[in-house]
């Protein structure tokens, strides 16, 4: 068994394969989540707040006749919340069965992108990120931040486990 956040060859593509990601603005933060994790991306309306959940659940939505968990991706890396009255995207994804919204400044374009491209994480990088990092891409004159799926939408026992390997 492999921990979520390492950073081996196995995260991306070989040597020249390519991998598509959907990318997400956080501020001028950009971040990419892989394609075969992504559902949807949707306008969150109409949250419900959940008393005593952590702070990154903003709160839960009906999709469609499903319940979805909304989770706040700024709250989750520690970035402070979004200031304005912007709309609330989320991109679908799905973790142990369970249906979430992570909710994000700005859903971008699809990128396919070469393993040439891929380094493991920066060292100096802060352990909140790391541990939800799966390395970086490097673009034209910025970074795309690869997020681990699990980890980010890993809570309680599960979230432990994946900081601790």
């Amino acid at each position: 068994m492999m921990a979520a956040n390492t950073n081996t060859a196995g995260t991306t593509a070989p040597s020249g394969e390519t991998t598509d990601y959907v990318t997400v603005l956080l501020g001028d933060e950009l971040f990419g989540l892989p394609i075969d994790r992504v559902h949807d991306v949707f306008i969150a309306t109409n949250l419900t707040d959940v008393p005593l959940a952590p702070p990154e659940i903003k709160g839960l939505l009906n999709l469609r006749g499903r319940v979805v968990t909304a989770l706040c991706l700024r709250r989750r890396l520690g970035l402070p919340d979004r200031t304005g009255d912007g709309r609330n995207m989320a991109v679908g994804l799905e973790h142990g069965g369970e249906a979430y919204g992570l909710l994000v400044d700005q859903v971008g374009e699809v990128m396919k992108l070469s393993a040439d491209t891929y380094e493991p994480n920066p060292v100096h990088l802060h352990n909140r990120w790391r541990a939800v990092s799966r390395g970086v891409h490097r673009l034209n004159g910025r970074l795309l931040m690869i997020l681990d799926v699990e980890a980010v939408l890993a809570f309680g026992d599960e979230r432990q486990a994946a900081s601790a390997a």
